[in-house]
Formats: C-alpha cells, structure tokens, sequence
C-alpha cells in the first residue's frame, strides 16, 4: 500500500538539523475555568492592563497581542474546519479533539497536541517572537507559513503592529516549483515489497505549459516511512502497529519513475487535480510545514494515502475525505473516492511499466518474429541473418528498440548483471542509430485498468450450500482486498492479497453455529513465464479452517502455507494461467493425535477467463504430513464467479479434502 522504503533520505523540506528537536514555548497555556461572561472579564482585564502598562515601559507588541487572542475567541477561529486541518485535530470517542501529528516541535503550546485553543493563542504569541522553532529552525511566522497567512486573513493583521520577518527559504522552495497545478500519482500495486502490497500514491508538482517530455522532471511531495537499513524481521510488524515515524519529502519525479515503473514494475496512472492557483499555494504553504512534522505511521491507516487526502483538503476544504476512512486507508480507495468527487479530476494519463512495455510489444509480433528479437539479445549476428536483414527499415526499428529494451530491463532489474549485457545493448543502440529512422509511436495497452474501475476493497458475502449430509448458511466479512476469482478490473493480474476475512456458517441438521474459517494474510502471486520473463511465482497463507479429521466432524484448524511455483499462460479460450506449487503445511488442532502436523507437497491449476464475466478456477493438491499427526491430504477445489456488476457478483465453489465435501453458492457485495 503504502511505501516504507528501507533506506530513506531526509526529506528536503525538513533540511538541516533533523536531530535537534524545536524547543517548545514555555508559556502557559490558557485555560478554560468559567463561563463565557467571565472569560471576556478576564480577557478585558488583560487587555486593559496591558495597555496602562505601555507607558512604563512593556512593549506595545503585548497589547496588541491580546487583541488578536480576543479577536481569536470571538470569532471562535479554534473550532473553525481549517484551523483543524492545519493541526491534524481529530474528535475524540468521548468529546475533544486530538493532532495526528506526533512531533512535539509541531506545537507552539506544550498543550497544544489536545487544545486547539492554546495552540492557536500560543501561535500568535509566537509570531511575534524571532525564536526559531520546529525542525526547520525558523521564525515561527516562516516555519508554519500556512498559519501564518491564514490568521493573518481571519483576523486583519495590521502588518505595522507585527516583526515583518523575511521568509527567503520558503520563496526560493516555492518559486522552484514554478507550480501551476496538482496531479495526483498512483503506482499500482506490488507484492514483492509488503508496504507496497496495495499499492502507492504521491503528488506531482506540474509547471505550466509542462509537456509529456518535461513533466518527468518535476517535483514531487510523498509521505512515507522512514526504515533504517538494518530493521530486519521488525519491519513489518513495526509498520503495522505504528513503530516508525512518517515524514514527507520531495524528490524530482523521475526518480520515481525508475523506482516504481523500471525497477518494480509498476505500472503508473496520473490523476490531474483541477485545483486553481489559489488552492495550489495553499497546498504547497501546508506542504512546506509538513517539514517540521512527524507521524507515527501505521501501515493500514495513517499511511501514505491517508496523510496526503489531509493536504488536498486543506487546499481545499470543501473536500471531506479522510473522514471517509476510519478503519484502513487502501490507497486504490483513495485514487476511487477522489475521482468520484465532481469536477475534482481533470484528466487521467498512463505510465505503463518497462515489463509491459515488452510484454505489449513481443504481443504485436508473429511468433518468428518474436523469437527473433530474443535471439537479437543473446547472439548480435543475428542482424547479419537473412531473417533480419530481410525485414523492412520500420520492423528493423522495432525489434532493435525491443531488443534493447530488455537489455537495459535485465540490466537495472538483475543484481550484478554480466557486463557482456551492457556491451550487447550498445552495439544494439548503434545499430539502430544507423538505420536513421525515427521510432514510430507504440500505444500500451494496459493489462489493468485504471483503480477507480474496479470492485471495491472490502466484501460482504451471504451463501447457502451442502456439506456432506447437512445444509447450511454463511455469511463472510473480509476487510481486503483482491483474490484470483475476483473481477480483475483495476488490479494486477493473477495477484491476490486477502487480509482479515471471516465466515460464520450455521448447520441446520447439527443445529450448530460456528466460525468455519478465518483469514490473517493470504497472498499469492502468479507470474506466468516465458522465453523472457523468468519470475517466480509464491503464495503464503495464515488463518484457520473447519475439517473433518479422525471422527471430528467440524474440528477447527489453524493453518500455516507457503510455497514457491511457476506459471505458464496461453489464449486457447480466451486467457489461460496454469500453475504448480511446491509447498509447505503446518497445522495445528484438536483433531490431531499429536495436536499438530507439518509436512508438504504441492499443487496444480488452472485459472482461465471464460468470458469478461465469467472465470473458472480448478485446483488439485497433495500433502504428506511427515511430523505429528502421520497422514496425507487429497484436496480438489473448483470455483467460478460471474460478474453481475462492478461491485456485485455470484459464486458457486466445491472443496473436496480427505472425504470432506462442501459446495457452497454465495452473492458477493464489495464495499
């Protein structure tokens, strides 16, 4: 989902000094203990205090300070929505607000991470002082810049009454960015990499009249986990409970460009925000705060969609978007709630990955053709061949383009590449620089569609069905995201990822109602290969089942699986995707002589595209259990689903394991 790289440098916009924390203000906050009537005495006499006290010698600044405090509380600009945006204030269950923020340099009042009013009566004390503060070890009125001009608009500042302190870091930063508008970047998602599981999304600083070959150079604003390079087994477990800080950072685009789309393969979708300059300045005065910010970053909520959705509706607060995730933040969810807020998005552009680019072109060719390509890459005397020198200027373009596409592909993906790859792919590029010809246009299509166009990431199902010589009903709950039976719309292909999934079952014969299964992670990835794509493909999977096992009829079993395969596709119907697994089991239940059983095996199957609508999984499975309880396991399992709508389908499933059979049919709701 989220990106929590391993190795992360520290954001530009926190610059300098990000060891030293910003000295928080030592004035008291202020505090509430009467009503209304007497809070304006108090205020009054403080205010006339002051003022008789300017004549022996207390600086002016004071009194006019209370008078922007008074101002403050009669116009109750604590509880105003955008004050609140700007501290990250969250209600409380049980009445109060709370800062998501979690770096005590943030505050300008020690009280100010649960007190909006004292955080708002300590900023403007602040902004009177030269003290620097936060991080980025400035004046306050600098530091917190979208603060600043937002109180100095609610509340008039008379600019001859306050410090007029010069703001020269933020002017260079800004003026850098020559900032026209907003687009929001998605890089799908990607399973070797457990933070990037769902996926990815940061924003894209765009220049005006920035073209399709300039816009690469741009900057970006991204929120992510910073990992040190030796967290080891604790990396994901910290990312999942909060055990990292989070900080945002720019980096020129095309960095992560090659991250994501040369070097993970992802593909990239590119959502243009129809913000107007207004909007644009205020997004990125709140962006260049975030530098003197940290949040304790939590893998499923407070992640990098989550943090970002906060800037965007602090540029523009009409939008109400972090409110709609409570639970989890699916960064597929966000990029479908955003385009589905009128007129927010003004167009859509695809960055296919390097892989696909290949994998698209090596379709467009006869297989002689396609072959010949390969062989290009693995043996330069193939230019001499008949077979290539008879070709047309055009076609000899296109396969030397490809070949050097893979080429520089295998070179940057591959850990200590041959250098006789470098050298090929050189002699490649001269040759194709002697043709003389211009490369013509080749459109990708992509293998899935853009996210808002798929089925939701949470599902609700309710089915009926037959196990051995009782009937039941069953409801499941799963929290996310995307298995190989779901529509494949706005996902990567032959990817799966369920997390958090639950069936209860009632058995009316038994007159039983139990818990029939439980998900914690199950993830598998299917990459079919060819003559020159060789990944692996790997599932695991942790939960629990019901089986039926040595006069246990309904036995619950906690299950641990991995295993490590290949894949292979073909189009003989309409998409094919044949598979086999070696792979591990341990299993833990009552059920068992021993209480447990470790052993393994493997599997084999097929998933196949019968119509747009239709699409049939059958698998068969052997396990030898070796340790414990000595058995072995025969499993079958078919399932198809038919799409009703995007986020409606059917399901109809038989399991058959060790004279245990189950068939169930069941309507799926994504939400």
């Amino acid at each position: 989902m989220t990106q929590l790289p391993r190795t992360q440098s520290l954001p530009k916009f926190q610059l300098a000094n990000h060891q030293h924390r910003a000295s928080i203000i030592r004035s008291k906050p202020c505090v509430f203990l009467a009503p209304r009537l007497y809070i304006a005495l108090l205020l009054s006499f403080l205010l006339f205090a002051s003022a008789s006290s300017v004549g022996a010698g207390e600086p002016p600044e004071n009194v006019y300070l209370v008078e922007l405090i008074n101002k403050g509380l009669q116009a109750k600009l604590a509880s105003e929505r955008e004050w609140h945006l700007l501290l990250h204030y969250r209600e409380n269950l049980l009445g109060g607000h709370t800062s998501e923020q979690d770096d005590p340099g943030f505050f300008m009042s020690p009280a100010g991470k649960t007190d909006p009013q004292a955080e708002l009566d300590a900023t403007l004390k602040q902004f009177f002082s030269e003290e620097l503060v936060g991080r980025s070890r400035q004046p306050a009125q600098c530091a917190f810049i979208a603060r600043y001009h937002w109180l100095r608009e609610r509340l008039q500042f008379d600019d001859s009454r306050l410090p007029n302190m010069a703001c020269e870091r933020f002017d260079r930063w800004f003026n850098d960015f020559e900032a026209h508008s907003i687009t929001l970047i998605f890089p799908s998602a990607y399973l070797n990499n457990p933070a990037s599981m769902f996926g990815h999304t940061f924003l894209r600083i765009d220049q005006k009249d920035q073209t399709e070959q300039t816009k690469i150079l741009a900057q970006t604003i991204n929120y992510a986990a910073y990992v040190p390079p030796d967290a080891g087994i604790a990396y994901p477990i910290r990312g999942i409970f909060g055990g990292y800080s989070g900080y945002f950072s720019t980096y020129p685009y095309y960095l992560k460009v090659q991250e994501y789309r040369d070097f993970e393969n992802r593909d990239i979708w590119e959502y243009r925000l129809n913000f107007t300059e207004h909007q644009v300045r205020r997004l990125l005065m709140h962006s260049w705060e975030m530098g003197n910010a940290s949040f304790d970053y939590f893998f499923f909520k407070e992640n990098c969609s989550y943090h970002l959705l906060a800037l965007l509706e602090y540029a523009d607060p009409t939008l109400h978007l972090t409110d709609e995730f409570l639970l989890w933040t699916v960064p597929a969810d966000t990029v479908r709630l955003i385009t589905s807020k009128p007129g927010l998005v003004s167009s859509i552009a695809y960055r296919p990955s390097r892989s696909n680019v290949i994998r698209r072109k090596r379709e467009s060719l006869p297989a002689s053709e396609r072959e010949l390509a390969h062989r290009i890459t693995q043996d330069l005397s193939e230019l001499t061949t008949p077979a290539f020198v008879q070709l047309g200027l055009t076609k000899q373009a296109f396969l030397l383009d490809l070949a050097s596409d893979y080429l520089r592909y295998r070179t940057e993906t591959t850990d200590s590449p041959p250098p006789e790859w470098k050298e090929r792919n050189r002699a490649v590029l001269t040759a194709r620089s002697q043709l003389r010809i211009l490369s013509e246009e080749f459109k990708v299509v992509p293998f899935a569609k853009q996210p808002e166009l798929g089925h939701k990431t949470s599902r609700a199902a309710v089915g009926a069905g037959w196990r051995n010589n009782d009937t039941f009903e069953e409801v499941t709950v799963r929290a996310g995201y995307h298995d190989l039976l779901d529509r494949e719309v706005g996902y990567t292909p032959d990817a799966q990822i369920e997390i958090a999934s639950i069936t209860a079952r009632h058995y009316n014969r038994a007159d039983q109602t139990r818990i029939e299964r439980a998900t914690l992670a199950n993830v598998l990835s299917l990459s079919p290969i060819d003559s020159v794509f060789h990944a692996p493909s790997w599932k695991i999977n942790i939960g629990m089942n019901t089986i039926k096992h040595n006069g246990c009829q309904l036995c619950s079993n906690g299950v641990m699986n991995g295993g490590i395969g290949v894949a292979a596709e073909s189009h003989w119907l309409k998409r094919e995707v044949f598979f086999a697994f070696m792979e591990g089991e341990a299993n833990y239940s009552k059920a068992y002589e021993e209480r447990h059983r470790i052993g393994g095996g493997g599997t084999v199957g097929l998933l196949a595209d019968l119509t747009d609508r239709w699409k049939l999984m059958a698998s068969g499975t052997y396990l030898r259990y070796a340790l414990g309880d000595k058995s072995d396991d025969f499993r079958w399992f078919v399932g198809q689903r038919y799409t009703l709508s995007q986020n409606w389908a059917l399901r109809l499933e038989y399991n058959h394991r060790d004279h245990d059979n189950d068939v169930v049919f069941s309507m799926q709701a994504f939400f």
